[in-house]
């Protein structure tokens, strides 16, 4: 990255003014080792969300909830976040971020198991947002269960789609960075799918269902 490139994007996270509700999300988040969206991507998710005036979204990956409040923000009032982490420490970590938010219960169904058990029972075309932020070498999974779910008209978004910075260079050919750079191809070529990547954060991906 260049140094005005790199200057841009620093500038781009740096504008995103976070409330303590936030900002102690954050704080869990290193304390329980997991890495919550920067700020310009939870900024991005509550305008995506705004647009769509989305009432129904999935997010795979809850993490302490940053990208969920984010969300939660964008939705209408009557909207509910399905969210889903393996973890029963980030789901609990979440709720209390949920709790600090004034964000009523109703509003979020929080669901703590592994999303490829847990993705088949939710129901298809019925979302207007899929949100996958979990394990990259599983991205492609939960990224085809996301199709599924999502009304047309409705958006998938891929976070990490950059993948450290690594997916446009070709010669970088470890594990996960050949993960991502596959389910950035295959969801370019997806007939079903309108598709834009951002260099937003660590890469967005959308794609629109037609």
């Amino acid at each position: 990255m260049s140094a005005d490139k790199a200057l841009s994007w620093f500038y781009c996270e740096e504008i995103v003014a976070e409330d303590d509700v936030v900002m102690d999300a954050r704080e869990r988040a290193e304390h329980l080792g997991c890495e919550p969206v920067t700020p310009a991507t939870g900024a991005t998710l509550g305008v995506l969300a705004a647009t769509a005036r989305a009432r129904a979204v999935v997010e795979i990956g809850t993490g302490t909830g940053v990208a969920s409040l984010y969300l939660l923000r964008g939705m209408p009032d009557d909207g509910v976040l399905t969210t889903i982490d393996v973890e029963v420490e980030h789901q609990r970590a979440a709720k209390q971020a949920f709790t600090e938010a004034g964000v009523r219960p109703t509003r979020v169904r929080a669901i703590c198991g592994l999303a490829d058990e847990v993705l088949p029972r939710l129901t298809d075309a019925a979302y207007d947002v899929v949100v996958v932020d979990a394990d990259v070498e599983n991205q492609a999974l939960y990224a085809q269960h996301a199709v599924r779910l999502l009304r047309r008209g409705g958006t998938l978004v891929v976070n990490h789609a950059l993948w450290r910075d690594q997916v446009a260079d070709p010669t970088r050919r470890d594990e996960q960075t050949v993960a991502v750079r596959e389910l950035d191809h295959a969801l370019r070529v997806d007939e079903r799918l309108d598709v834009a990547l951002l260099p937003v954060g660590d890469g967005l991906l959308l794609a629109v269902r037609r």
